[in-house]
């Protein structure tokens, strides 16, 4: 039987799949750019969305191509969204970024 090695670290942060999810959303340069908008401009539709990436951004991604974007952002909790009648619309959620912040920016600057 073979033994598996022990992880080390802060297993809690480094090995969590969540922030994988993070890391994989930030590197498609459309999810990046899907949450610039939305930092710049909070509480968008789809449609907001779609408009705003092709005149803004030059992307000629099709109207599924950005909501799948959106909901593999959603399921790494980097967007939220909120149902109002036929509308839903998206909403900047920093908080997962916020734990690789404090995980290896602060310890950083404490050092310094």
């Amino acid at each position: 039987m073979r033994v598996s090695p022990r992880l080390t670290g802060k297993s809690s942060l480094a090995y969590d799949p969540l922030v994988a999810d993070v890391f994989e959303c930030l590197a498609a340069p459309a999810r990046r750019a899907i949450l610039d908008e939305l930092h710049e401009r909070d509480g968008q539709t789809l449609f907001e969305l779609c408009t705003r990436l092709t005149m803004k951004h030059g992307l000629g991604l099709t109207r599924q191509a950005i909501s799948q974007h959106l909901d593999m952002l959603e399921s790494a909790g980097l967007v939220a969204t909120q149902r109002e009648g036929r509308y839903k619309f998206h909403f900047l959620n920093t908080d997962p970024l916020q734990a690789i912040v404090e995980r290896w920016l602060k310890a950083r600057r404490k050092r310094s």
